[in-house]
């Protein structure tokens, strides 16, 4: 393969070639990162009221990107209370909050279970409009949300900007209902 058609292959792929004595500089300007260490991984992050996804996927840390200012962050986990704080966030700069939640009480049942399945996987899903996880936590047989029975609001928020989604459900014990979002 020739030079050039390796560096064609590398700029396909998104890669960058550094040339000797070269720097790359990636331009940070203008946004800063956020991370959120949790007592729960599945904790959702919120900016200014906006889902921006779970604090951790597969116990890795996520890191959103937050345009440079002073912002309000709410952590919120249904297991636990929520924490809401201010954070500065700079240009170019790594931002990281951590924060140990406090527990719930468990609720009590009987209990039926909610599963939701879509292409948006990080798609916050609210219940009663109280966060509760996003959509691939709850999308199959060996996942899904303990409900009391009940009648339920549930509000599907798209991380991708997509139209929210919102439907009334009836939880009953022992019994699932499935939400499926269209692809």
């Amino acid at each position: 393969m020739t030079a050039a058609k390796r560096l064609l292959m590398l700029a396909a792929l998104g890669c960058a070639l550094l040339l000797p004595g070269s720097s790359f500089v990636a331009a940070q300007e203008d946004y800063g990162l956020l991370k959120v260490n949790t007592t729960t991984g599945r904790a959702g992050v919120f900016v200014d009221g906006h889902y921006l996804g779970p604090a951790e996927n597969f116990h890795m840390v996520q890191e959103y990107e937050v345009a440079p200012g002073i912002h309000d962050v709410t952590i919120s986990d249904p297991r636990y209370e929520e924490f809401s704080t201010r954070v500065i966030i700079k240009p170019g700069v790594t931002t990281t909050l951590t924060q140990t939640l406090k527990p719930l009480p468990e609720p009590k049942g009987p209990f039926g279970e909610l599963r939701t399945q879509g292409p948006d996987h990080f798609a916050a899903v609210f219940v009663n409009e109280r966060f509760m996880g996003h959509v691939d936590e709850f999308s199959n047989p060996a996942q899904g949300l303990l409900l009391p029975e009940g009648e339920y609001t549930v509000r599907i928020a798209s991380t991708t900007g997509g139209p929210e989604f919102v439907e009334h459900v009836k939880i009953v014990a022992d019994e699932t209902v499935t939400i499926k979002l269209a692809s």
